[in-house]
């Protein structure tokens, strides 16, 4: 047997399996990696030893079952010591519903229960679902485990939650707010505390995940008061293809002027967002750069990213009372000091914010920067950049099942 403890840690797609094993006491990562365009020929998967060089191999039209045996066979077995040292899979899961609150042992209930929830999450929950039944197939005699994006906010009260709607459509359809990242939430706020050198649950922190997907989270006592996402993860703050909070009426409107529901949908969802704004891109990197040359349709995608972010922080004040910190995080948070900077400059007035501009702009993951404060001394709120880590945060919760 090998003489270290790992986990796999494992998120499923429609068409991708992104993997990656990890030590779950120092989170040093063995391997990573990702198979892709799965049940196409082009199909390929491309992993990597710790900071080695990426290798990759076509897989032509494989789908997740055999994607995780390219795994097993052709990438661990040529190093059995890593192999042996798996003991746990946690698998990523974006809904849960109701139902959890906790990471969860897999079983049949388990797996009905994330079927139930499928039409929360149309796009994630069967290809979640695809990923369990080929690694427990791969990987049968270990604990397979599951950590749901949704059970961090299940703290939420019920004026957080609920809509002002009929209640018949909470009580049977479960139609109510569930929010979204709660594992990136959960492990900011872990990570804030320290910083702090505090107890989680003596901390209140607003943690925003900034990425393709966005979503602000109000943590008081270490628990989720209130999320921006709602019932799916459309709602909140301006992303990179969705629009975040809109006037449903919006719906209405495009309706009555010939577009279908489904056309609706996909407008809100794909073309929407920065993308819409900007003209230029989804992505926020050449956002930035139009924003610094004067671009006009890159400054407004850039202010109303900036604004409406920090409309939510400034919200959460009420459930929060006292705020310890802000923390930056997700792909745009770790990396566009620009967004950084134009929202902490919206509340710099009325809650006494003051970043420290030189740190700030170095505070880039992409540079290697690990994470840390980025605000002055004197600044009434703390602020901190600290690059995100959901893999870890599923590989422990997996390793405690094991017996």
């Amino acid at each position: 047997m090998a003489n270290f403890k790992t986990a796999l840690v494992i998120n499923c797609g429609s068409t991708s399996v992104k993997f990656a094993i990890i030590d779950p006491k120092d989170g040093h990562v063995f391997v990573s990696g990702l198979a892709e365009a799965l049940g196409l020929p082009e199909a390929v998967i491309s992993w990597r030893f710790g900071d080695g060089d990426k290798e990759k191999a076509p897989i032509p039209k494989a789908d997740h079952s055999e994607a995780l045996d390219y795994l097993v066979k052709n990438i661990l077995k040529p190093h059995p010591e890593l192999l042996e040292s798996i003991i746990a899979c946690g698998h990523r899961i974006v809904h849960g519903g109701e139902y959890y609150s906790e990471p969860t042992l897999v079983d049949d209930t388990v797996v009905a229960n994330i079927e139930k929830v499928i039409p929360f999450a149309p796009l994630h929950n069967p290809a979640h679902l695809l990923g369990i039944r080929a690694a427990r197939q791969s990987f049968p005699d270990i604990p397979h485990v599951v950590v749901f994006d949704t059970a961090f906010h299940q703290t939420m009260p019920p004026e957080a939650y609920r809509f002002a709607i009929p209640e018949e459509y909470y009580k049977e359809l479960g139609i109510r707010r569930y929010g979204a990242h709660g594992t990136s939430h959960m492990y900011l706020t872990q990570q804030v505390a320290e910083y702090l050198g505090k107890d989680v649950s003596e901390t209140n922190v607003i943690t925003c995940h900034l990425g393709g997907g966005a979503s602000v989270c109000a943590v008081k006592n270490g628990k989720c008061m209130d999320t921006s996402m709602g019932l799916t993860p459309l709602d909140g703050l301006v992303m990179a293809t969705r629009t975040g909070s809109i006037d449903p009426s919006v719906v209405f409107f495009l309706c009555d002027h010939g577009k279908t529901p489904e056309e609706v949908k996909e407008i809100f969802n794909k073309q929407s967002g920065l993308l819409a704004l900007s003209g230029v891109s989804s992505d926020m990197r050449p956002i930035c750069e139009g924003y610094e040359k004067g671009d006009g349709k890159c400054i407004l995608a850039m202010d109303t990213f900036c604004y409406r972010l920090a409309k939510f922080i400034a919200s959460y004040y009420v459930p929060l009372g006292h705020v310890d910190a802000i923390v930056f995080s997700g792909g745009i948070g770790e990396n566009c000091w620009e967004a950084r900077k134009i929202t902490c400059e919206m509340l710099k007035e009325s809650f006494g914010i003051v970043l420290d501009e030189e740190i700030n702009e170095k505070a880039l993951a992409r540079l290697g920067f690990e994470g840390g404060l980025i605000s002055k001394p004197e600044s009434r709120v703390k602020v901190f950049m600290i690059p995100t880590n959901e893999e870890l945060v599923i590989a422990r919760s997996a390793v405690k099942f094991v017996k």
